[in-house]
């Protein structure tokens, strides 16, 4: 009987502006501490793959199987995931701003601590996928799906979710300051744990549907020159 293939180990070496998909081969592979910047992974096997500590500035995944892969610190701006497969996928402390995940698979992808700042996750497929403790300030979320989901110390400022289903979702120690939220769904959305910040008439009508605290409504009407006693 072969015993299962484990990842190939590769330590702080520069692969940057590689096609590093053809120069190794198929994966899994450990890269650690490398420097990844431009480099080009499109249509790569990685699945169950580990990029720990990496530069990755501009890397391009297109297309990549990536599935069960883990990221660990490091990152960079302006990578692409676009058509990737990021089935149960790790991300933890990872510089991920201003990434593209457009018609990437999410499902069960995890996102720990990450930097997401003017991320674009609009058009990702999938369910189940989780945000814990990011920063999505600036990021396009159009379309994307929440329902029942908990969110949990994850800042929305200025974020795009138009047409986001959050329908019974839990949002905990999360900020959603100055949201385009056009079409979005809130119903039954608990929003006592996030920060809504000031909040115009048109803007309440967007979160219809959702519970608030009391301390919450009286801000709302305070603001609209009403005493609350």
């Amino acid at each position: 009987m072969v015993a299962p293939r484990g990842p190939r180990e590769i330590q702080d070496e520069d692969l940057s502006d590689t096609d590093v998909g053809a120069r190794l081969g198929p994966g899994p592979y450990a890269f650690r501490r490398c420097v990844l910047n431009g480099a080009d992974f499109r249509g790569a096997g990685l699945a169950e793959s580990v990029f720990e500590s990496c530069a990755l500035d501009r890397a391009d995944f297109r297309g990549a199987d990536l599935d069960g892969a883990h990221f660990t610190g490091g990152g960079g701006t302006g990578l692409r995931f676009e058509d990737a497969e990021l089935i149960d996928a790790v991300f933890t402390d990872v510089d991920l701003s201003g990434a593209k995940f457009g018609n990437a698979l999410l499902t069960d992808a995890v996102f720990t601590g990450c930097r997401l700042i003017g991320a674009v996750l609009a058009g990702c497929r999938g369910t189940g996928y989780r945000l814990e403790g990011a920063n999505l300030m600036l990021a396009d979320l159009t379309g994307c799906g929440f329902r029942g989901a908990t969110l949990t110390g994850v800042r929305f400022d200025e974020a795009n979710l138009s047409g986001c289903d959050f329908t019974r979702a839990v949002f905990e120690d999360c900020r959603l300051i100055r949201v385009r939220c056009v079409n979005a769904r809130f119903t039954e959305a608990d929003l006592r744990g996030a920060d809504l910040g000031t909040l115009d008439d048109a803007d309440l009508r967007r979160f219809t549907g959702a519970v608030i605290s009391p301390a919450q409504a009286a801000a709302i009407l305070t603001d609209r020159g009403f005493t609350v006693r």
